[in-house]
């Protein structure tokens, strides 16, 4: 009657076991709490610039993405808004870019060309995202230079 007894003790606690460890096994499975971080922030640099502006005179505006990682599957794009005045930006010799449209970038750092096409004063804003969705604004303002 003792062997009886200690072989079904011994059985439950193999079956108790096998348990334990399904449940372990699938418990440990879950990727709820698993993060994966492809989101990665950016700051934009950007040289001096003049603060005034002729008309039909072009200003330099040079950019630098700065990233604290480089995901390869990253892509950013530029946009811009004009408030006050009329100028045209561009990169290199492309065509103007129209505000508030979005423009795929090249590179990490870049220039722009911005043309004063009045002689007043000159404010815009540019919007610079990354296919995550963050998204940094760097605004400029020219007085007429005559």
């Amino acid at each position: 009657m003792k062997n009886v007894i200690n072989k079904r003790i011994l059985q439950l606690y193999k079956y108790s076991m096998a348990i334990f460890l399904i449940s372990f096994v699938f418990n440990s499975c879950q990727n709820s709490d698993l993060e994966i971080q492809q989101d990665f922030p950016f700051e934009v640099e950007m040289m001096p610039v003049p603060v005034k502006i002729a008309e039909n005179a072009t200003v330099e505006i040079r950019i630098s993405i700065i990233t604290s990682s480089n995901f390869n599957g990253t892509t950013y794009s530029l946009r811009y808004f004009q408030y006050e005045g009329a100028g045209q930006l561009q990169y290199y010799s492309d065509p103007p870019y129209l505000p508030n449209y979005e423009y795929p970038l090249k590179q990490k750092q870049f220039r722009l060309y911005y043309t004063s096409k009045a002689s007043e004063s000159h404010q815009f804003s540019i919007w610079i995202k990354d296919s995550f969705g963050n998204e940094r604004k760097v605004d400029f303002e020219f007085d007429n230079a005559s």
